[in-house]
């Protein structure tokens, strides 16, 4: 038994998908701890949450993409009383542009935060996460089914986090842990700004909101499913890519390319 108190861990909680999965599980109870590096925008998330009606979420701005990002995390919760009962992992970033012209120091620090902080956040809590037969909710990317030029090091850490989430759920089922893998096509979100992709970079019918990708992330979860992929036509993107000759999903990804300067 343990006298800490448990919360539900949810990273990269200061917009986005992140947001809307805090509210998702603040609608249904679960008391929250949020992490990002944005101080304010987070402040304001648990703001909304507890004006809501809800308990208003632990705040805890740091950046996890440090070394030490992780074993921060679980210092502070220790601190505060606090142990996770479930932890999502939906902190991650990415970059638009051919790998050998971008920032090698960005494209590093985004394999830090997509693999390394998800890997060591998915495993760092599995007493607790037993203790309270809870769970992981890994976001990854339709983009983890296939690689992609111009998104390269993206793609290879969602297939990553797909990969090893999907071992997880049943490696840690016999603990009680339930390990989900959340796969949304395109959201409209910060991501695609930060990232530098084109906002028309993808059609339109792929596009979901990010209260539909978190509700459908939740109810996965909660349902002990090992992938959830909100949208049919995402669902079916995703059957294709695993199905076609390697050389064939490539070039469907790149049918919508973001053009070159002419």
């Amino acid at each position: 038994m343990s006298d800490l108190k448990p919360v539900t861990l949810i990273t990269g909680a200061s917009a986005g998908i992140g947001a809307a999965l805090a509210r998702v599980f603040a609608e249904h109870g679960h008391e929250l701890a949020l992490v990002a590096r944005r101080a304010a925008e987070l402040a304001a998330v648990a703001d909304r949450i507890a004006g809501a009606g809800h308990a208003r979420p632990q705040v805890l701005a740091l950046d996890l993409g440090e070394k030490d990002g992780p074993g921060r995390i679980g210092r502070e919760l220790a601190a505060r009383g606090l142990e996770p009962a479930i932890v999502v992992n939906n902190a991650g970033f990415g970059l638009f542009g051919e790998a050998a012209q971008l920032s090698r120091a960005a494209q590093l620090a985004m394999i830090d935060l997509n693999v390394r902080a998800l890997t060591d956040l998915s495993l760092r809590f599995v007493e607790s996460l037993a203790r309270h037969r809870g769970g992981v909710l890994n976001v990854a990317s339709l983009g983890a089914f296939v690689p992609r030029p111009q998104m390269a090091i993206y793609h290879a850490t969602k297939a990553y986090a797909l990969s090893l989430s999907e071992a997880l759920h049943q490696e840690l089922k016999p603990h009680g842990i339930k390990v989900t893998v959340l796969c949304p096509g395109p959201v409209k979100t910060e991501f695609q700004q930060r990232s530098g992709m084109d906002e028309h970079l993808y059609p339109r019918f792929l596009t979901r909101s990010v209260e539909r990708v978190a509700r459908e992330g939740y109810d996965g979860l909660m349902a002990g499913r090992r992938v959830v992929i909100p949208g049919t036509h995402n669902k079916v993107t995703a059957m294709l890519l695993r199905l076609l000759p390697r050389d064939r999903a490539i070039a469907l990804a790149l049918r919508h390319r973001k053009p070159g300067p002419t």
